[in-house]
């Protein structure tokens, strides 16, 4: 099975236009040289391989971008393997701090999504200060020691609560105390093509000299999201097959957001990591959705395979940032390197 959908319908050749006409219109001119990105917290490699591009999402064919992943590191082995199938070799398993003295010297970007468990809405509520968000502070280290010209950092939506303001105000002092200058916005995947009504904070920085970050606009207005019935359709009645991560959790049905169920022409609920099987029902079947059909409405390609079981490819998954979300964001991230 190749990472095209089946697009049957005229609703969805509808947007399959809209979408193809966005993706032609002003390409970026770029330098031909490699940009370099050094990857932290990189799960599975969501947005590294939407820095990337070159991958087939539902039909439509998001170039590649100049970008080169030179250094990439995360903690779970898991997430490892998968990111080595899928994007690249060069990353190395370990925790941040452990590894902090094998950064490279130099590099023209650095992403990565801190750990966002202590300022998520289901977390605890312990907020920068917390063990797994406080790992922010890596990130701080890293820019200041590979001073690139841009850096680009995703978190949770719970950042911009009101009682996590200080953490929020916290964050953005300490990345502009290494001088750089730095703003935040607050994206809805659905908005870029995505199958999921998912929100995301993402803080960008650019160094002295470097062309202010513009945040992409959206391309889709609410009546154009693609709808869980556009990403997963084809899908219906296709057996579990493991190899093509085709497996569902059997998990009971529990309450709130355990009991909930995919609306057919609506986009797709936030898939989350720490769901423990209680992944959102299908929208016309008696099961929960599958990990490729999770994957799916994450934007990941069909070609993209997830090395492990059920739980950690849950894990991988609902940490993971859409690919197709990261691509936008790398695009404007070459248009303010670009001479």
């Amino acid at each position: 099975m190749n990472g095209n959908i089946a697009l049957d319908s005229v609703r969805v050749c509808d947007k399959s236009r809209l979408l193809q006409n966005h993706h032609t219109r002003r390409p970026i001119q770029l330098e031909r040289r490699n940009i370099d990105v050094v990857s932290l917290f990189s799960g599975c490699g969501g947005m590294d391989l939407g820095f990337q591009g070159g991958f087939t999402f539902l039909g439509h064919l998001y170039n590649r971008h100049p970008f080169k992943i030179k250094w990439a590191c995360e903690i779970n082995d898991s997430a490892c393997k998968t990111y080595r199938l899928n994007v690249s070799e060069h990353i190395k398993q370990g925790d941040i701090w452990g590894l902090i003295e094998e950064l490279p010297a130099q590099a023209d970007v650095v992403i990565g999504g801190f750990p966002c468990q202590d300022i998520s809405v289901n977390g605890k509520g312990a907020g920068i200060s917390g063990k797994r968000s406080g790992l922010y502070r890596a990130m701080v280290e890293a820019v200041e020691r590979i001073k690139p010209k841009i850096f680009v950092a995703e978190n949770v939506k719970g950042l911009l609560m009101r009682h996590h303001a200080d953490a929020l105000r916290k964050v953005l002092a300490d990345f502009r105390s290494i001088g750089y200058e730095v703003t935040y916005q607050l994206y809805l995947a659905a908005d870029f093509g995505v199958p999921q009504t998912r929100e995301r904070i993402f803080i960008v920085g650019t160094y002295p000299g470097v062309k202010p970050f513009e945040h992409p606009k959206p391309i889709l207005a609410t009546n154009q999201y693609v709808t869980a019935m556009d990403a997963i359709h084809d899908l219906i009645d296709i057996p579990e097959n493991e190899s093509f991560n085709h497996i569902w959790s059997r998990a009971n049905r529990s309450p709130d957001q355990g009991d909930r169920r995919l609306i057919a022409d609506r986009a797709g609920y936030t898939i989350r990591a720490e769901c423990h099987g209680n992944i959102q029902w299908h929208y016309e079947l008696p099961r929960r959705i599958s990990m490729r059909e999770a994957a799916r409405i994450q934007s990941f390609p069909d070609n993209f395979i997830f090395e492990s079981k059920l739980r950690e490819t849950e894990r991988q998954i609902g940490n993971a940032v859409p690919p197709v979300l990261a691509w936008h964001i790398a695009k404007a991230v070459a248009a303010s390197i670009k001479p």
